[in-house]
């Protein structure tokens, strides 16, 4: 894959949905993991770091401030740190449920996005992959509630090839890929499979019929989060009412 080609159509992206919707400014959670950097960057380059708004939202002592700082100060965008510790705990309380707690922490982040979106006039960039596009793993109106997706057409695999091409410093590429919902949380340990395998499984042309047959486990602990999570990725459903019936 040309990354060039990639970073430019991606760029070009970002400035022609914020020309269409009218407004200069972008808004981006920025978590130091490795899919907000690289969204970062290409915003930056579509638009100036002038109209680049860096939002951190650590919960509790979260390291990764370090890292997201370290992407503020070499891109020279704009930031804040809103820790979200007090919102979360006050309505959570004594709550073990950590999915729960993980989704909720996400939904109070997009919601303090929007915010400063609507504070700035500007649109909220989302950082979503295609690995957890097409996985559903995301949580719907929290991280998945967003006005643009970017990189939602490159994989997981794909991002750090893309990271390495921009130049991204190496620390970030060679983090663990984590949600950071809870402590010790990583996206492969909770999907139980490396990102390299599952995307390999998810080009495959048909993953129902692939030569290469993977553990049968594994392929459909696959095909189990496609289906289930399918309703994240689509408007709502709505009830037609068929007014003939009535007359």
């Amino acid at each position: 894959m040309d990354y060039k080609k990639v970073e430019n159509q991606i760029s070009g992206f970002i400035r022609r949905m914020l020309s269409e919707s009218g407004m200069k400014k972008a808004v981006i959670g920025l978590s130091g993991g490795i899919d907000s950097t690289v969204v970062a960057y290409l915003t930056v380059k579509a638009i100036g770091k002038e109209n680049v708004f860096g939002i951190r939202l650590p919960y509790n002592n979260n390291s990764d401030l370090l890292d997201s700082g370290l992407i503020v100060k070499k891109l020279g965008i704009k930031t804040n740190v809103i820790n979200i510790s007090e919102i979360v705990d006050s309505y959570i309380g004594e709550g073990n449920d950590k999915l729960r707690i993980g989704n909720f922490m996400a939904r109070i982040r997009m919601c303090i996005l929007y915010d400063k979106a609507k504070e700035n006039n500007a649109l909220v960039i989302g950082t979503t992959n295609k690995t957890e596009m097409e996985l559903g793993y995301f949580t719907k109106y929290g991280d998945g509630g967003v006005d643009i997706e970017p990189i939602a057409d490159l994989y997981k695999t794909e991002i750090f090839e893309l990271a390495k091409h921009l130049g991204i410093p190496d620390k970030i590429i060679n983090k663990t890929p984590s949600a950071d919902l809870w402590e010790g949380q990583t996206d492969e340990d909770e999907l139980g499979m490396e990102y390299e395998y599952i995307d390999k499984m998810l080009g495959m042309e048909n993953i129902k019929n692939i030569n290469e047959t993977p553990d049968d486990d594994d392929k459909n602990k696959i095909l189990s989060l496609i289906k289930n999570n399918r309703h994240k990725t689509m408007l709502p459903p709505k009830c037609i009412i068929d007014t003939e019936k009535y007359i």
